[in-house]
């Protein structure tokens, strides 16, 4: 089962799994969507914002530097409010983080998360360590994790499923795209063949207008 919450931005979705097994299952099949947010370290549930769909595309990118700046783009895209929203529903979920003053949570995009076969059932590390952030200092804010936990919702999810339904909806959307660059090419080869063809034809004209004016004129020389 997996715990579903509203933010204050209807546009993300939010979820955590509901124990370390749950959180695994989150690991093989969430999207490039996904920010993972966490208590540094102290253990936390793993929640999960999920970005508006087609804010991460990595089709066509060929280097590190490359995603990254997608990543980042996503990253700082988030609204603070909801930024902080996520930071006090981890510190809540967090058996010792909860009881802590203030805790600092760590966030990045899930594609940035290293799994190992040596490593405990939900536990997980980073490809990439620098490319983290952080909300320092996090205190309890009652009233929002309050607001929260009343949008608390729990489902049942078949993950491999919406993974293939997600998968299938970016090979509709690309190929929907690159039919329309293909019909978009076809047009402006059209466009252009037809500009060379009325070119070829203006000149013919004027070739043979030409050539008119010569015959006359030779007619009029041997008058």
């Amino acid at each position: 089962m997996v715990y579903f919450f509203e933010c204050s931005d209807t546009s993300y979705t939010v979820f955590m799994g509901k124990d370390k097994f749950e959180n695994e299952e989150l690991l093989k099949y969430s999207f490039p969507e996904d920010i993972w947010f966490h208590v540094d370290k102290l253990s936390s549930a793993h929640v999960y914002l999920r970005l508006p769909f087609g804010s991460v595309d990595l089709k066509g990118v060929k280097s590190k530097a490359e995603a990254q700046t997608i990543f980042q783009n996503a990253l700082d895209s988030i609204p603070d409010p909801v930024l902080q929203e996520m930071a006090q529903l981890v510190k809540a979920n967090s058996i010792e983080g909860c009881k802590a003053a203030e805790v600092d949570i760590v966030y990045t995009p899930f594609l940035n998360l290293h799994k190992e076969e040596r490593m405990d059932v939900g536990q997980v590390g980073f490809k990439d360590e620098h490319f983290r952030k952080f909300v320092k200092g996090v205190a309890r804010d009652k009233a929002m994790v309050n607001k929260l936990e009343k949008t608390r919702r729990e489902r049942e999810v078949d993950f491999a499923r919406e993974k293939e339904d997600y998968d299938e909806q970016v090979r509709r959307i690309r190929n929907k795209v690159k039919e329309e660059l293909k019909q978009k090419a076809k047009a402006e080869e059209a466009a252009r063949q037809a500009v060379a063809a009325e070119k070829s034809e203006r000149a013919r004209v004027f070739a043979e207008a030409a050539s008119t004016v010569v015959r006359d004129q030779e007619d009029d020389d041997f008058a």
